[in-house]
């Protein structure tokens, strides 16, 4: 989801900011596209932020994460900024960003069938993605191949955290058997 956000951000004319837990994976994060990728074990995710920005904030955050994290995260959010969860890959409770200081921020969870399920919503949706694949602004990236053969293989390096990209799986087919 982060490359393709990057791809999306890039899309629309805005700046991609990318956050990575390890520096693994940071220069990968540039080569996809982000104009600045914040290391959030070893910096300062609002600071940085901040800096980045000049002082201003990002006016839109995604998190994938949920969980405590989201106050940390929603201290980068400019006044008037919004904060998008669309995973929970924390299973602690996420509270309400600064709650205690109330600030101009809006934030909202996000699933697919908000759109799918709305025939407008989709077919702008649909219009939009095509466009960009069209322009070449949204590229799929994959990361490493399987065989469906290996698929254990390729869970463990799922698990693992280290890629970069979708890990496919593919079917060989025997055209003797077909």
């Amino acid at each position: 989801m982060g490359l393709a956000a990057i791809q999306v951000a890039r899309h629309v004319g805005a700046i991609p900011i990318a956050t990575t837990r390890g520096p693994g994976k940071k220069q990968r994060l540039l080569d996809a596209g982000a104009a600045h990728v914040i290391v959030t074990d070893e910096e300062d995710l609002p600071a940085r932020i901040k800096e980045i920005t000049g002082g201003e904030g990002v006016r839109l955050a995604f998190d994938p994460v949920a969980g405590p994290g989201v106050e940390t995260l929603a201290q980068g959010i400019a006044p008037g900024g919004f904060l998008v969860v669309y995973g929970a890959l924390d299973p602690r409770p996420t509270p309400l960003p600064r709650a205690q200081s109330f600030p101009a921020l809006t934030s909202s969870t996000y699933t697919l069938f908000e759109i799918t399920t709305d025939p407008e919503r989709l077919r702008r949706a649909v219009a939009f993605v095509n466009a960009g694949l069209a322009s070449g602004s949204f590229a799929p990236i994959v990361d490493r191949t399987y065989d469906l053969a290996d698929i254990a293989e390729a869970h463990r390096y799922m698990e693992a955290g280290g890629q970069v990209g979708k890990i496919v799986v593919t079917v060989s087919h025997d055209a003797t058997t077909a």
